[in-house]
């Protein structure tokens, strides 16, 4: 298996699965000199007045008996309640998982019909996302070609989510506002359905996958950026979140921008821990990645429900 092409520059909102006649990588620009190109994205996608009509008068109401008036009365109520219900089930959101299962299967096809923007934007706001509640703002300065999953993760965490397969990987890689940290953010598009989900996360709950060092994902490192040596000794920190309401799991992995070694790679959720001390802890890596991650997952299920409210 081949491992994922090149990535376009820094900034660029290139087309998963192909790039544009002439385009290059172009060397990355400093903060705020960031402008995707917006031709990129993702491969290949007379009122009329109401007529009346009267009861002739001469005409008149056939004779109705007791026993009649009383099944009429009834058929009404009954048809009234049972109406009742399903309205009330239509309000509450209890009639069905119809719209939940139009979601899922939405979702499993942003990756190929919409731009690289809506799910990987320029620069991600992090309000209150870094330690004490600190913001953060997050830049793209690298953008993966779509590719499978061949060679994208360590053999066992490529074994751990074997069983929902590999329909497509997307990737994108941030760096912070002071360039002093690197963080590659992906989501893994499956072919599973929602029961596999299900099975999934529940595994990655009940065995704790998410907080094991042998099952962190790899970064996306780009050349000409702050992340060129961020490769798999440089990992510090790391998030997996598998969902359940689309086929996709999503992660996120930190280090620091100066491509140090890190002796000890720390879960998110011990990294942002109170009184953490390690470095990756201390440094606010544990936030860089959880930060990141969990806004790239919202905007993933914002774009899933603006795609499912469209009409067809």
């Amino acid at each position: 298996m081949s491992s994922p092409p090149s990535a376009p520059g820094p900034g660029s909102s290139a087309a998963v699965g192909r790039t544009r006649p002439g385009a290059g990588a172009r060397a990355w620009s400093p903060l705020g000199s960031v402008h995707p190109d917006p031709a990129y994205s993702w491969s290949a996608a007379a009122d009329g007045r109401p007529v009346l009509s009267f009861v002739e008068p001469e005409r008149a109401w056939p004779r109705v008996g007791p026993r009649t008036v009383a099944v009429a009365a009834c058929l009404v109520l009954g048809l009234g309640l049972i109406g009742g219900a399903v309205t009330g089930s239509w309000l509450t959101g209890d009639g069905g998982d119809g719209g939940a299962g139009n979601a899922f299967s939405t979702a499993g096809t942003l990756w190929h019909n919409v731009p690289v923007d809506d799910l990987f934007p320029p620069t991600v706001q992090g309000t209150g996302a870094g330690p004490g509640g600190a913001d953060r703002t997050w830049t793209r300065i690298a953008v993966a070609p779509d590719s499978g999953c061949d060679h994208a993760f360590d053999p066992l965490l490529h074994k751990a989510l074997a069983p929902v397969g590999c329909r497509r990987l997307l990737r994108a890689t941030y760096t912070d506002a002071t360039q002093s940290y690197v963080t590659t953010v992906g989501l893994l598009f499956t072919k599973a359905d929602p029961a596999a989900m299900s099975a999934l996360a529940a595994r990655f709950r009940d065995e704790h996958l998410d907080r094991r060092a042998d099952l962190m994902p790899r970064p996306y490192a780009a050349a000409g950026t702050p992340a060129a040596a961020f490769g798999d000794r440089q990992r510090a920190s790391w998030t997996i979140s598998v969902l359940t309401d689309a086929p996709v799991v999503a992660y996120a992995v930190s280090g620091w921008a100066d491509g140090r070694t890190v002796d000890a790679p720390q879960p998110t959720a011990d990294a942002v821990r109170s009184g953490a001390t390690t470095a990756p802890a201390q440094a606010g890596l544990g936030n860089e990645a959880q930060g990141l991650a969990d806004r790239i997952e919202r905007r993933l299920r914002k774009t899933v429900g603006t795609a499912t409210e469209k009409p067809s």
